[in-house]
Order: C-alpha cells, then sequence, then structure tokens
C-alpha cells in the first residue's frame, strides 16, 4: 500500500478514483463554449414564444456572468458543475414547458441543441488541472491502480482524457450511464473498485464537488479529497481534505 498525505489528513490506499470535470481538467475552458451556445440558443427560442428564463440566466446552469455577458465562472453547488447529461436535459426543458411547450418537444428541442452544442466543445478547449501530470506519473510510480467516476457520458470521458493525453493512466472510467443510480449515490465507486479488484477501503476518491465528497464517505472510502481550482472551499462541507494543487498530495 501507498500512504497517500495531505497537509490535513492521510491513508494508505492501493486505488484513486478520480471525478473528470473540474478534478482532472479545466471545466470552465472546456464547457463555457457548450453553454453558451445551448443558453443563447434557448433564450432566443424563448424570446420566440414571447417568453423569457424563469429567473436570470445565471440561475438555469449555475454559470456566472461578467459585466459584459461573458461567462465569467460557474457555481460549484449548480448543475453546470455537477449535474449528469440527463439532468441538465431536464433543467434546461423545463424552462420551455414553463413557456408553454409540450414536454416531449421541449425535451427534443433541448437535445437538439445540445448536440449541435457539441461541436463547440474542442481539443484546444480541454487543459489539466494545475499539477495534475507529474501526480499521475507519481501514481504510476507507485503502482496505485486509477479509475474516474463521472456525471459525464462514459464514451465522452474517455475522449476528453484522450484529449489531455492521460487515457492510459487509467484503468477504468464510469460514466453516468453505467450505474443505476449516479452521483452523489455511492454506486460509481462501488462499480469502479468492483472492475479494480479493490475495495472502497482502498481508495481516495478526489473531486471538486460536495457531492463527490458524500459519494466517498458514503462507499467507505479511505479518504475523500476535494479540490478547488479557485474560491472558496466552504461548499465542500463532507471532504476529509482540501488540496488547491495535485502537489499538495505526497505519495510515500
Amino acid at each position: 500500500m501507498t500512504l497517500l498525505r495531505t497537509e490535513t489528513n492521510a491513508a494508505h490506499v492501493t486505488g484513486i478514483l478520480f471525478d473528470k470535470d473540474g478534478t482532472l481538467l479545466d471545466i470552465d475552458k472546456l464547457w463555457t463554449p457548450w453553454a453558451t451556445f445551448v443558453l443563447d440558443n434557448l433564450e432566443n427560442k424563448l424570446t420566440a414564444m414571447g417568453r423569457s428564463f424563469t429567473g436570470h440566466r445565471d440561475q438555469v446552469l449555475g454559470t456566472l456572468y461578467d459585466s459584459n455577458r461573458e461567462v465569467s465562472g460557474y457555481d460549484p453547488q449548480g448543475p453546470f458543475a455537477i449535474a449528469t447529461v440527463s439532468e441538465s436535459t431536464a433543467v434546461l426543458a423545463w424552462q420551455l414547458y414553463s413557456a408553454g411547450m409540450p414536454w416531449n418537444d421541449a425535451i427534443s428541442y433541448i437535445r437538439t441543441i445540445s448536440r449541435q452544442a457539441m461541436t463547440t466543445v474542442k481539443q484546444e478547449h480541454a487543459q489539466p488541472i494545475s499539477g495534475l501530470l507529474p501526480f499521475l506519473s507519481r501514481c504510476r510510480e507507485k503502482g496505485l491502480r486509477l479509475g474516474v467516476v463521472t456525471a459525464d457520458a462514459s464514451d465522452a470521458a474517455e475522449l476528453h482524457l484522450r484529449w489531455l493525453g492521460i487515457l492510459d493512466y487509467f484503468d477504468v472510467i464510469i460514466g453516468y450511464d453505467q450505474v443505476k443510480n449516479s452521483k452523489p449515490h455511492s454506486e460509481s465507486v462501488h462499480v469502479a473498485c468492483t472492475r479494480l479488484g479493490l475495495s472502497p477501503q482502498d481508495c481516495a476518491v478526489i473531486g471538486d464537488s460536495n457531492g463527490d465528497m458524500q459519494m466517498a464517505k458514503d462507499a467507505g472510502a479511505a479518504l475523500g479529497i476535494g479540490i478547488i481550482s479557485k474560491g472558496t472551499s466552504i461548499y465542500l462541507h463532507d471532504a476529509d481534505a482540501i488540496i488547491t494543487d495535485y502537489e499538495q498530495i505526497s505519495l510515500e
């Protein structure tokens, strides 16, 4: 076993499970173009129906805006940061249903513009979180088994890891489409550990949302490590430790 140590906590582990967006890659750079495209098209559709968002634009997905109406960040507790594809679709379709569109038509419309928006998510937007690449190399040197547990689809997660050039570091990728219950339910951890041949007690979980930390705790993981790239960590109530850079984790 390897002793994984942060400034505030430590545990012996044989594996690490990572969230994807905001944990392995920069969520702002990759997903802001998608969110902008979808919300612009949704707003135009609502305007054509003589309606508008049920609240402020930033309340729809949890994207934050500057004075020029450009995306400047996101609510780490909002749908943009945490929701699965199906959950995001429902959140967006609700805006159209509230404006008078039948639910089935609203779902179809959102799925269409979401597919179109995926063309704005490009390889050049995929950037690793600070310190990630050296940390993955250290994990490999220690012989740790690595996995990804994400609210994204499995094939999309695999593509994004390939864009980053880190796919080969991971032994298993579990998307929302491989479990009945996505985060914060612990099923993703259990499925990943089963495929790795490990128990949750042998693994640390690293993620950027409190849902990740709840998932780790409920699964009985050795350690739940919250990572933040900016802003406050106050929302990570269930984290055993919090880092801002992978250099703050030592492997002994």
